[in-house]
């Protein structure tokens, strides 16, 4: 049973790293992408108004005064409401990926989560520090990501893997067979981004109130 076990493993890491070899190419590109965005963000928060910055500490205090407060936190809303907009987000690149012509619409949405991240993670350590803000940060925005960045990464490659296969085979049979590959992944990866969501509501969460007694 362990032998099977191991070979398993193994056939699922040669699958990995054959689709990242094969992929290579895009998944640079989504990273470069990505890492942009994430220094727009950090850009947007270094050029912040006094004002800007007051409204978000005032915020980002009362989050963690609630938090130290004990405030209940309905976690099955919380769950509900990321599973829906991780749902959302894996249906709109699944789509745009499909239709060939929403590949640059795809990469605009990767640049943009790239953004928000960044712009979070800036604001956290501009309020809080670099000690605290990484107290804040770690639960808060890592842990999940380590599951959720990486699957949208692939999904985004997926769906520029369709326009570079279609574009090179315009055949109607090998269109359908790429659209079928490509939905197939995309119901994976929208499985492994849902998990994201489990750990995002039910580990970071729960952390993140321990973490807030020491902000």
């Amino acid at each position: 049973m362990r032998n099977i076990g191991k070979r398993k493993k193994h056939i699922l890491e040669d699958i990995l790293l054959n689709h990242i070899k094969n992929n290579l190419k895009q998944y640079i590109i989504a990273i470069i992408l990505f890492v942009i965005g994430i220094i727009c963000g950090i850009i947007v928060i270094s050029k912040m108004t006094q004002t800007q910055y007051d409204e978000i500490s005032y915020y980002l205090n009362n989050f963690i005064t609630s938090l130290n407060d004990n405030a209940k936190i309905d976690k099955i809303l919380l769950l509900k409401n990321t599973i829906t907009r991780n749902f959302w987000i894996v249906l709109a690149i699944w789509f745009m990926g499909s239709t060939v012509i929403g590949i640059p619409i795809i990469y605009i949405m990767l640049s943009y989560r790239g953004f928000c991240l960044g712009y979070a993670i800036s604001a956290i350590i501009a309020v809080f520090g670099v000690g605290k803000g990484l107290l804040f940060i770690f639960p808060s925005l890592f842990i999940h990501n380590i599951l959720f960045i990486p699957a949208l990464f692939a999904l985004v490659v997926s769906g520029h893997k369709v326009y570079k296969n279609i574009v090179k085979d315009k055949r109607r049979d090998n269109i359908k067979q790429e659209l079928v590959r490509h939905t197939m992944f995309s119901l994976i990866l929208l499985v492994c981004i849902e998990i994201s969501a489990l750990i995002e509501t039910y580990i970071s969460v729960g952390l993140l109130q321990i973490c807030a007694k020491y902000i």
